[in-house]
């Protein structure tokens, strides 16, 4: 495992940006000026998706894949320069942010440099022909970790961009030897200490597809040898389920207790509603309570909080990755809601603690942090109801870190007016 992973990492929120779509302009340029209002979120880390050129070969759609690279040691002209994007990332570790880059390991675009001068790093198909072991990714090809040669390459690459960002998502990880992820991570840590390795991993359904098919790919638990970060997918489809009424709360939350004893002892997960991949949270629960139960729900999860460019604003529409689709900003902002959830986050009591979860009659979900003298307890009327829950809390009169007002604990009940409710109290 990664035994040097920051247990801090669960106190934080990662705010993911497609440049392209993030502005009408889709530069580097005015990421930078919308950093105020990022940071606002409460936001820790700037998750960058990939900033290097796109391949023109097997393009899908205008403008192609963020994720069908061509050079890794550049980046997308469209952006700007290697100079505006070193200015964004100043300015973002000046206003006490972190930022992260894109690493698409496991392929590159047909017309990619590393295909152009060395075709031997690749996957070659039963004829010859350079190609992918997934049939629905047609813009891009394999590389092959067999050769010792693109192992030396990669790694070099990661300690040049090192030199400037702060860490890596690495894409579909698991499809990439977790040797070389080991060793990837030791070298760079020599040229910058404290990198943030952020692992997409594959969710079960795809892996079983792959392994069906003789590919290998690595589960979560081997994943965290070299990463600090796991994405949620492990439960995602669970919750997923949940908003399309094809499975239970109850299911959702079994599978989130179960990470507590099945990872290590340090493990952080990227706790979401929603990324580039999947339906926005706003389009999936229209309604706003239960929106802001849900929201409030994940921020209280063990785990580092990820909000992707629009949550902010209830965006429904998710852009399109291959083609000119401006995030919509127009919204409701809840970008206060948001920070408070942030700022709560924040305490010590979500860093290291036994956390555990439960469900009451599919309408409310219940969690505990404990750690040391403190609790914190949430109450999420995901049904946006009135109703009294029961709570492992002394009768006495409390204070709901999210609105400042007043609860009451009786005879082991809370009133939830089908509000989100945070306490955080002294054990007892």
């Amino acid at each position: 495992m990664a035994a040097n992973t920051n247990k801090q990492l669960r106190n934080q929120l990662m705010y993911q940006i497609f440049v392209r779509n993030f502005s009408p302009e889709g530069t580097f340029s005015a990421v930078q000026k919308r950093l105020d209002d990022i940071k606002s979120l409460g936001t820790d880390i700037i998750w960058l998706m990939p900033i290097h050129p796109i391949g023109v070969k097997n393009r899908k759609g205008s403008l192609g894949s963020p994720y069908a690279i061509c050079d890794y040691r550049a980046v997308n002209p469209e952006f700007g320069t290697i100079g505006d994007l070193r200015a964004l990332v100043d300015a973002i570790h000046g206003k006490g942010m972190k930022c992260i880059i894109d690493v698409v390991y496991n392929h590159t675009s047909p017309d990619s440099v590393l295909a152009k001068e060395h075709p031997e790093w690749f996957y070659h198909k039963a004829d010859g022909a350079m190609g992918n072991r997934v049939g629905d990714w047609s813009d891009i090809i394999d590389l092959d970790y067999s050769s010792p040669e693109l192992w030396d390459y990669q790694i070099e690459t990661l300690k040049l961009w090192a030199g400037i960002v702060d860490g890596f998502r690495c894409d579909v990880a698991p499809m990439v030897p977790i040797a070389f992820w080991e060793k990837a991570r030791a070298e760079v840590e020599k040229v910058h200490s404290g990198c943030i390795w952020l692992s997409e991993s594959i969710d079960p359904h795809f892996m079983r597809y792959v392994r069906a098919h003789g590919i290998s790919a690595h589960s979560d638990c081997e994943m965290y040898r070299a990463f600090d970060i796991c994405y949620d997918y492990d439960v995602y489809f669970d919750l997923k389920a949940v908003f399309e009424r094809k499975g239970t709360i109850e299911s959702y939350i079994r599978e989130v207790n179960r990470q507590e004893y099945i990872y290590p002892e340090n493990y952080v997960k990227l706790c979401y509603l929603e990324n580039h991949d999947q339906t926005r949270a706003a389009y999936h629960i229209p309604d706003k309570k239960r929106l802001r139960n849900w929201t409030a729900f994940m921020f209280f999860r063990k785990g580092l909080m990820l909000v992707y460019n629009g949550q902010e604003n209830c965006a429904q529409h998710l852009p399109g990755l291959f083609d000119k689709d401006t995030v919509d900003f127009s919204g409701e902002d809840i970008s206060a809601f948001i920070r408070t959830l942030a700022d709560i986050k924040k305490d010590p009591v979500f860093t290291d603690s036994a956390y555990s979860v439960k469900v009451i009659e599919e309408s409310v979900i219940t969690a505990e942090h404990i750690s040391g003298n403190k609790k914190a307890v949430g109450v999420f009327s995901v049904k946006g109801v009135t109703e009294s829950i029961p709570v492992n809390l002394p009768d006495g009169i409390y204070t709901n870190l999210i609105d400042g007002k007043p609860v009451e604990v009786f005879r082991d009940l809370i009133i939830s007016q089908g509000e989100p409710i945070i306490i955080i109290t002294d054990k007892s």
